[in-house]
C-alpha cells in the first residue's frame, strides 16, 4: 500500500542503526570522546545552564531546593530527550517539529518536578516568578542549543576525526543504501571504499556492479593490506558456509564486524534491536510506546484530558442541555469499540442520533442528510462536540488524546480481512483525534477510504513522537469548522 499524498514520508529506518530501547541509534562507542561529549551533554547542561542564570537575574543562588531541581532536570532532560540527533535540521518543517517535540517533553518533566516538589513540601520556599521564566524559556535554549550543536558536528575541527575506512560484504540493495547513507552523513566520518559478493554481476544491485572489489575469499587479504576497520555484511543472516569461513577468517584482523539485515521486505513499525535474557531480537512491529515513551504519553495524555474537562466543563453541560432537548433518549450513549491489542472498551459519546446502536454486531456509517440525525446531533458531530465524553475514556486509560480512531466491532471484523495490516493500529490505544482525521479522512465506510486511514494510522504508528501529537492537536482545531467529510 503507498502512502497517501500529504502523509509524513515514509523512510526506511538507518540500516545497521536499529534503535536498542532506551539507547539512541546514534551514539557510537566508536565515534570521538568529544563528539560524543557534545551529543550526550548538550540537552542535560542546557536547562541547569537556563536556572543558573534565571537565579543570577533574580541574585539568587543555586542552593536547597533549587540545586535539587537542577540535578532533577538535568538526569530527567538526559532520559526524556535522550542525545543530540546527528540530523542536520535544515527543513523548516522538521525544525518546528523538533522545537514541538521537545516543548511537549519539557513540559512532561516539569509536571513531575512540579509534583515532586510539592509533596515534599519544597515549593512553598521557591520563587516561582524566576521559574516561571525558567520553565518558559528552557524550551527555546534547548531548540537553539539543538540548531547550534549540530552546525558544531559539522563544522567544529572535532568532528574531523579519523576517517574510518570500511567494506561491505553483499552488493545488495540493502548494501547500496546502507553506502548511500553512510556518503551521506559526513560526522560519521566512514568511507566505503567498495563491495564483496560471491555471485555472478547480473544477479548483483546495478549500482553496486562499479565498485566490486572481489569475491568473498578476497576480503580478508584486502582488509589487512588496506587497514580496514569496519566491514558491514549485508548478505542474508544465515548459517551459510561461506559467511561462517567469512567470519572466522576476519577474527584475524581487527575490523569490527556488523551483519545488516534486509528488512525492507516488511512494513515496519517501530523496528529496533532488543535483548531477551541475553538472547538478539529484532522488532519488526512493535508499539512506538515502552519505557519513558509510555510515561510521557500517559502524563501528556491526563493534563490535556484533565485541562479540557475543567476548561470546557460549561460546554459539556451546554451540549449535554441541548441534546436532551433536542429528542428524547439518553445524553450520552454507550458503544463497543476495539481498544488496545484489540481488546473491547466502552466509549462514551454525546447521542446524536435518534437510534442507539451498540456496533456488536452490525453498524451503520452515518452518511450526509442520515434520517436518524437530529438537528442538534448534525451540528455537534459536524464539530465534534459529540466526542468530548470520551476525555473519561482518556482518564481512565482506556484511550488517548491522539491516536488511531476506535472503531465498531463490527467494522472491525469486515475490515481486517480486507486490509493489510489493519490490527496493526491497535498497538495503541485509539484516540479522541488523530493523523487519519486531520488530513480529511474522518469519515468514509467503503474501502477505499478505509485503507487511506488505516495507511495515515500506520504513519502516525511509525513516526510517533510528542511533537508529532501537538501538530496533531493544533491541526484538529483548525480543520474542525471546514471538515467536509463531518456529518
Amino acid at each position: 500500500m503507498s502512502a497517501p499524498p500529504g502523509s509524513v514520508p515514509r523512510s526506511a529506518p538507518d540500516i545497521g542503526h536499529l534503535p536498542l530501547r532506551d539507547r539512541s541509534a546514534d551514539v557510537s562507542a566508536s565515534e570521538p570522546i568529544g563528539i560524543f561529549a557534545l551529543k550526550s551533554l548538550l540537552y542535560p547542561t542546557t536547562p541547569v545552564i537556563t536556572l543558573m542564570l534565571c537565579l543570577m537575574a533574580w541574585q539568587a543562588s543555586l542552593r536547597g531546593p533549587y540545586f535539587l531541581i537542577a540535578v532533577l532536570s538535568f538526569l530527567g532532560v538526559a532520559d526524556v530527550l535522550d542525545v543530540m540527533p546527528a540530523r542536520f535540521l535544515s527543513a523548516r518543517a522538521a525544525a518546528l517539529r523538533s522545537f514541538f517535540d521537545i516543548t511537549a517533553r519539557w513540559g512532561v518533566l516539569l509536571v513531575f518536578i512540579y509534583l515532586l516538589m510539592k509533596l515534599s513540601g519544597l515549593g512553598l520556599a521557591l520563587n516561582h516568578p524566576m521559574l516561571w521564566t525558567w520553565a518558559l524559556t528552557t524550551p527555546f535554549a534547548l531548540w537553539g542549543a539543538e540548531y547550534v550543536g549540530q552546525r558544531v558536528l559539522y563544522s567544529s575541527r572535532a568532528a574531523a576525526g579519523p576517517v574510518r575506512k570500511a567494506v561491505i560484504v553483499g552488493a545488495t540493495a540493502v548494501g547500496s543504501r546502507l553506502d548511500a547513507m553512510l556518503a551521506s552523513r559526513p560526522v560519521m566520518r566512514i568511507q566505503v571504499s567498495g563491495y564483496f559478493d560471491d555471485r555472478a554481476r547480473g544477479r548483483i544491485a546495478q549500482a553496486c556492479a562499479g565498485r566490486l572489489l572481489g569475491t568473498l575469499d578476497d576480503v580478508k587479504p584486502f582488509v589487512l593490506a588496506e587497514g580496514i576497520e569496519l566491514v558491514y555484511i549485508t548478505l542474508p543472516m544465515a548459517p551459510r558456509p561461506r559467511i561462517v569461513k567469512l567470519v572466522e577468517s576476519l577474527r584475524d584482523s581487527t575490523a569490527s564486524i556488523y551483519f545488516v539485515p534486509d528488512l525492507a521486505s516488511f512494513e515496519m513499525v517501530q523496528p529496533h534491536f532488543d535483548l531477551v535474557e541475553g538472547i538478539p531480537v529484532i522488532a519488526v512491529c512493535d508499539s512506538p510506546f515502552y519505557g519513558i515513551r509510555a510515561l510521557a504519553k500517559r502524563a501528556s495524555d491526563l493534563v490535556v484530558a484533565a485541562l479540557a474537562l475543567v476548561i470546557g466543563a460549561p460546554l459539556l453541560i451546554a451540549v449535554a442541555i441541548g441534546v436532551k432537548l433536542s429528542s428524547p433518549g439518553p445524553v450520552i450513549y454507550r458503544q463497543r469499540r476495539c481498544g488496545l491489542d484489540g481488546r473491547g472498551i466502552v466509549v462514551h459519546k454525546f447521542r446524536s442520533l435518534r437510534v442507539v446502536e451498540d456496533g456488536a454486531t452490525s453498524y451503520t456509517q452515518v452518511a450526509r442528510g442520515d434520517p436518524r440525525l437530529t438537528r442538534f446531533g448534525a451540528f455537534i458531530r459536524k464539530t465534534s462536540l459529540d466526542e468530548l465524553p470520551q476525555l473519561f475514556n482518556v482518564l481512565t486509560g482506556e484511550m488517548s488524546i491522539v491516536g488511531p480512531r476506535p472503531h465498531a466491532v463490527a467494522v472491525n471484523e469486515n475490515y481486517r480481512q480486507l486490509i493489510p495490516g489493519y490490527m496493526v493500529r491497535h498497538k495503541v490505544k485509539p484516540g479522541i483525534t488523530g493523523w487519519a482525521q486531520v488530513n480529511g479522512f474522518r469519515g468514509g465506510d467503503d474501502l477505499e477510504s478505509m485503507s487511506s486511514r488505516i495507511a495515515y494510522d500506520l504513519e502516525y504508528l511509525r513516526h510517533w513522537s510528542l511533537g508529532l501529537d501537538l501538530v496533531i492537536l493544533f491541526k484538529t482545531v483548525t480543520v474542525i469548522w471546514s471538515d467536509s467529510r463531518a456529518y
